[in-house]
């Protein structure tokens, strides 16, 4: 069953009603495969001027959950089991956009990786993640 970038972002929304809050959005998916985005607030800044780090561990978590969805369908149940961050450079004070593909989709997990970049300079990686996610049983 393919989903479209629309149907992945109700499900976020229905599911984990803070993507809301952060104004979560999917920009485009394939399967396994997402591409998604938190547009700035200052809301987000943290001491320094730079964006938080819950706030980068939230895209990268939500948009692995994403690529998921856009590879397995209706996956609603499957849960984040592992996430690993490293802050590579201090983003702008503009949108952060992100990158996941699923590496490898099992029965029961699926690997994923991550890459967080600032709006404005798209090349440069912010920070780079990995992590699983545990899945439902498969009826």
């Amino acid at each position: 069953m393919s989903l479209s970038a629309g149907d992945v972002q109700e499900l976020i929304e229905g599911g984990l009603p803070m993507a809301s809050d952060l104004d979560f959005r999917v920009e485009s998916v394939a399967p396994g495969f997402a591409r998604t985005r938190i547009p700035f607030s200052s809301s987000h800044l943290r001491p320094g001027g730079t964006l938080s780090g819950p706030v980068q561990m939230a895209l990268a978590d939500a948009s692995m959950y994403a690529a998921i969805l856009a590879s397995s369908g209706k996956a609603e149940m499957a849960v984040t089991s592992n996430l690993n961050i490293n802050f590579l450079k201090k983003p702008a004070p503009t949108d952060l956009v992100a990158e996941a593909v699923v590496l490898k989709h099992g029965r029961r997990l699926a690997f994923c990786e991550v890459r967080v970049m600032s709006d404005d300079d798209p090349q440069a990686i912010v920070a780079h993640v990995t992590g699983s996610y545990a899945l439902p049983p498969q009826q």
